[in-house]
């Protein structure tokens, strides 16, 4: 698909992964627009294409009444990436906040649908899955997409969100033809993400040569890291290949135990320390990792990143852009915020 030229909205496009998201957009020759309120997003992400001329910004709150239906007004594509959202702690502890979600979802798909939008690009999550299929990090266990169906139990309100959002874009699609697909997103990590991420912030802790060095949880945890740029390429085959409202797992097969992670991180950085273990904080499943032969089989998608490379990318970024001090006076606080 020839990106050149079409209208693109990018809610929440100051963001980790929609600022990525910017950037190959920006690079295909696409005419992007941006709207994002950035309490987490950053302006510093987007700068340069702003200042170029080659992004239109708006710093707006979409739930606000209005603002979904002016910023969409226009485009072909939209990309929905806004969420009120966190990592482990902020989904844990915030349950009131992601449930605005559910308002935030809603307006802009209605407001997708009354501008006549080609199709709407969701960031759904691994949140989506039942949590009781999740408990066991000793079982061999990979979420195919139609695991994420009855009896629900989804992760905290940001996954009842997630899930309520999917359903809204295939009823759409089935009832008035609006086209949509939803990408669920498997723990992405990478250059730009913030401390409230566990990659990020185990980087963060050794980084600030915290000793001991706190993990949260048994260490047990089963997780499947996915680097950003696989994210970003995915995202946007799901966008030129979908248009039923599919869900698809976007995320690597590599099974990693959350205490195996740690240790890269200390050995990389030279940190020498003893790990303490935490497991009465916020963990999140056990045992979370995608299956995802559908997306190859629809996109002819993989990752192409393994953890370890990866890994040492975003150490290798993290530690060229902050400056220790300032890392460790806020870094207890935001490791359960925004």
């Amino acid at each position: 698909m020839d990106w050149a030229r079409r209208a693109v909205l990018v809610t929440g496009g100051a963001s980790f992964i929609g600022s990525h998201l910017a950037d190959t957009l920006v690079e295909r020759g696409a005419r992007v627009r941006i709207v994002d309120d950035l309490s987490s997003g950053r302006i510093e992400n987007i700068r340069q294409h702003v200042d170029e001329g080659r992004v239109e910004f708006f710093q707006e709150d979409l739930t606000a009444p209005g603002v979904a239906d002016r910023v969409v007004k226009g485009a072909e594509f939209v990309f929905h990436l806004a969420a009120d959202h966190g990592g482990r702690g902020y989904v844990d502890l915030h349950q009131a906040s992601c449930a605005t979600n559910l308002m935030l979802d809603g307006m802009v798909f209605r407001a997708g649908h009354r501008a006549g939008v080609e199709k709407i690009v969701y960031a759904s999550s691994g949140c989506v899955y039942p949590n009781y299929l999740q408990n066991d990090p000793s079982e061999i266990l990979y979420l195919g997409e139609d695991k994420a169906g009855p009896p629900y139990d989804a992760d905290n309100m940001y996954g009842w969100a997630k899930l309520m959002g999917e359903k809204t874009l295939r009823a759409y699609y089935q009832d008035w033809g609006m086209k949509s697909a939803c990408c669920r997103y498997f723990t992405v990590y990478g250059p730009r993400g913030v401390e409230n991420h566990a990659v990020i912030a185990m980087i963060a802790r050794a980084f600030v040569k915290r000793n001991p060095f706190v993990v949260w949880g048994t260490g047990e945890q089963i997780r499947n890291w996915t680097y950003i740029d696989d994210i970003v390429r995915g995202t946007v085959l799901a966008a030129e290949k979908i248009s039923d409202g599919t869900g698809i797992n976007l995320g690597t097969m590599e099974r990693v135990r959350v205490i195996d992670a740690a240790k890269e991180v200390l050995r990389y950085l030279g940190h020498e320390a003893p790990i303490e273990l935490h497991p009465e904080m916020p963990t999140g499943p056990y045992n979370r990792v995608a299956d995802n032969s559908l997306a190859k089989q629809l996109l002819d998608w993989q990752p192409e990143v393994s953890f370890m490379d990866g890994l040492h990318r975003t150490i290798d970024w993290y530690v060229a852009s902050r400056q220790r001090d300032q890392v460790a006076v806020k870094l207890e606080e935001i490791l359960t915020e925004r």
